[in-house]
């Protein structure tokens, strides 16, 4: 390492970046504030090691207005301070809010690349974890968190190190915008045949009366919890009890997933050929596994129950979404007591030879996004601490 080079390099505290400000949540007493353009970014949608997030939630213009001080632009760099996923890190791409777990950088683009604050971020997440300690609810407070020191090169720098960095992110960014368009084209399939009752042969079908309306005559009308069985998920882990790598993820609660991992035995045996469906109790994500896993406390594993033996695909749609998140409560009670409508199991059966084929396209796209996490993630500490010299790379156009 040059340290003619590092001698380029300077340190500086977080809160010289940018502004720095905390969150907050609109009162529930004003559910005019929650809905609109505005992303309301939680710990939940957040993932450790993905740079753009979607939402749950929203904010109004009428929130807006309530919450404009804190309200920031795009490119600012929202980090996790308190609770269980300290260190999860984004960077937002629009006017957004977050809740008030979350301290965010609004960078001074003068003199940093937002994008490389980002990365940097990144690089100390786990430095940053430890300070909050063993409490029972791990804290980062403002001015602890506004203190921290941190080495930054010139900006030119910054901005070459950003550029290396962000090619990895738009490739994992491209494959989760596929994946989305996969999950909607299943999806759309699903409602076509068993919404919409377009599916092969439905001119033959008579219909008859049900709590629900119109049915096939020979569909039955049950509960999500008659629908499904609970599977064990054997030891539950922590943010203390995982690990940044191995070869089991630990699945959470948030929409991306995954809170760490470990190298023992999985909690659950789920495959290609034998998915499992999660369902996360406090947030009502839900989304079909095909691989080994574990999970932490409240993500709820299920397949179908005996009572109604049903395709898995089939049931992973007939069950998403039939509960939506009304508080950061437990929701498998709301959710095993909604009633779905139960196909005959031969038609779920030709629905689901058409959707797998979907969903393993699905699982590709996610390990190769694994993989170029990886990757990325071998090069950040080089890269922000100056070990790999840039200094012959292209300035980005």
């Amino acid at each position: 390492m040059s340290q003619t080079r590092l001698q380029n390099w300077h340190n500086v505290t977080i809160q010289d970046l940018g502004q720095i400000v905390t969150g907050r949540t609109p009162p529930s007493s004003n559910p005019e504030m929650f809905g609109g353009e505005y992303p309301f970014i939680t710990p939940s949608d957040m993932s450790f090691g993905l740079r753009r997030v979607s939402t749950e939630r929203s904010i109004s213009n009428i929130g807006s207005s309530a919450l404009g001080r804190i309200k920031l632009p795009p490119k600012s760099v929202a980090f996790v301070c308190i609770g269980a996923t300290i260190g999860k890190v984004c960077l937002t791409y629009t006017e957004s809010f977050t809740n008030q777990q979350i301290n965010s950088i609004i960078v001074n683009c003068e003199r940093y690349s937002p994008e490389f604050v980002y990365y940097l971020m990144l690089g100390i997440a786990d430095e940053v974890k430890a300070l909050a300690g063993g409490a029972a609810t791990p804290i980062i407070n403002k001015s602890s968190f506004c203190g921290i020191s941190v080495s930054v090169p010139p900006i030119e720098t910054q901005l070459k190190i950003a550029s290396i960095l962000s090619v990895y992110d738009d490739f994992i960014e491209n494959n989760t915008r596929r994946i989305e368009i996969l999950e909607e084209k299943a999806r759309r399939l699903y409602e076509e045949w068993f919404v919409q009752f377009r599916f092969p042969g439905h001119e033959e079908v008579e219909l008859k009366e049900s709590e629900l309306g119109l049915i096939p005559a020979t569909w039955e009308i049950a509960t999500v919890g008659d629908a499904v069985g609970r599977i064990s998920t054997g030891p539950k882990y922590c943010q203390r009890t995982v690990s940044v790598s191995g070869s089991i993820p630990v699945l959470d609660q948030g929409k991306q997933g995954v809170i760490g991992y470990h190298s023992d035995e999985p909690g659950v045996w789920a495959s290609l050929s034998d998915p499992v469906i999660v369902f996360s109790n406090h947030t009502c994500y839900q989304k079909i596994i095909l691989h080994p896993f574990s999970t932490i406390q409240n993500v709820l594993p299920f397949k179908s129950s005996d009572k109604y033996k049903r395709d898995i695909y089939w049931l992973h749609n007939a069950t998403y979404g039939v509960v939506e998140l009304n508080d950061y409560k437990g929701h498998w009670p709301q959710f095993t007591s909604k009633k779905i409508i139960v196909a005959e199991e031969q038609l779920t059966a030709r629905f689901g030879r058409l959707a797998e084929p979907i969903y393993h396209l699905i699982f590709s796209l996610q390990r190769k996004n694994n993989n170029l996490r990886k990757q990325r993630d071998l090069l950040l500490p080089k890269l922000i601490s100056g070990e790999i010299d840039v200094s012959e790379v292209p300035m980005p156009n």
